[in-house]
């Protein structure tokens, strides 16, 4: 088990199938184009492989802000969900954690959809709080 941040546009598109599974919107024949783009505004894309698969995934920045000051915000965190039961996502939750702290950073947050409730479970369970409601609205 290994977990890196992706370098190459081979190991981005390893990421899509697991990656789909949270953001079925996504078309895979952009998917590279997209990930770079979002890379060049500080996103950044780590990835938990098992036995040369993708097995968990997490799409994250690091920003500071007036309200939280520096923060790590995990913009995507999935499983497979094959592969669901295995503590990949604790493990990779851990590894996120400990980015943020070797970067200086005095949050980790995110949000997550209210129908989310598996998401949910696991987040509360990796002792994160409940500190705000998100509003957002279509432009």
């Amino acid at each position: 088990m290994s977990i890196q941040l992706v370098e190459s546009d081979f190991q981005i598109l390893g990421c899509f199938p697991v990656m789909s599974q949270l953001r079925p919107h996504l078309e895979q024949a952009n998917f590279v184009e997209q990930v770079r783009y979002q890379i060049k505004e500080g996103y950044q894309l780590a990835f938990l492989e098992v036995e040369n698969q993708t097995v968990a995934i997490a799409g994250f920045r690091i920003y500071t802000c007036l309200a939280s000051g520096k923060l790590l915000y995990i913009d995507d965190l999935v499983v497979d969900e094959l592969n669901r039961s295995h503590s990949y996502g604790q493990q990779l939750f851990r590894w996120l954690i400990e980015y943020a702290r070797n970067h200086n950073c005095e949050h980790l947050s995110l949000d997550s959809g209210v129908q989310r409730f598996a998401a949910h479970r696991f987040y509360l369970m990796q002792r994160m709080s409940i500190t705000s409601h998100h509003f957002s609205i279509e432009l």
